[in-house]
């Protein structure tokens, strides 16, 4: 994996996992890969991997069990796509309608386009 060098890598290492929980390749109550599997499949040190995990577990979407591992959280997957959604629209929608205004881009083309991806 490639990482971003604008944030922290066991930042980059946590979103990749709740990506994971998002999109339901990893389920509520499934074990999350030990820091020492992420570690060895991202070929960053198993430090780096544990504070992602533990960041996991402070945000409520993981949960640890002493001696067993990190586990994904009951409801984890609603949770991130809701924060998720919430900071799409606060951070990310500003900026495309700016881009799309510059552009001189309206929404009849972008919904077009959407459903042409959906019939595709």
């Amino acid at each position: 994996m490639r990482f971003n060098d604008n944030r922290p890598i066991f930042e980059q290492i946590a979103e990749l996992i709740e990506d994971r929980i998002a999109s339901g390749d990893l389920v509520e109550g499934e074990r999350i890969p030990s820091a020492r599997d992420v570690a060895a499949s991202l070929e960053v040190n198993p430090n780096t991997a544990a504070r992602a995990l533990q960041a996991l577990a402070d945000n409520g979407a993981a949960r640890v069990e002493r001696g067993a591992g990190y586990f994904v959280a009951e409801g984890a997957a609603a949770a991130i796509r809701n924060r998720r959604r919430a900071a799409f629209f606060r951070d990310e929608l500003p900026r495309l309608f700016k881009r799309m205004r510059t552009l001189d881009i309206n929404m009849s083309e972008i919904s077009r386009i959407w459903n042409e991806g959906e019939q595709a």
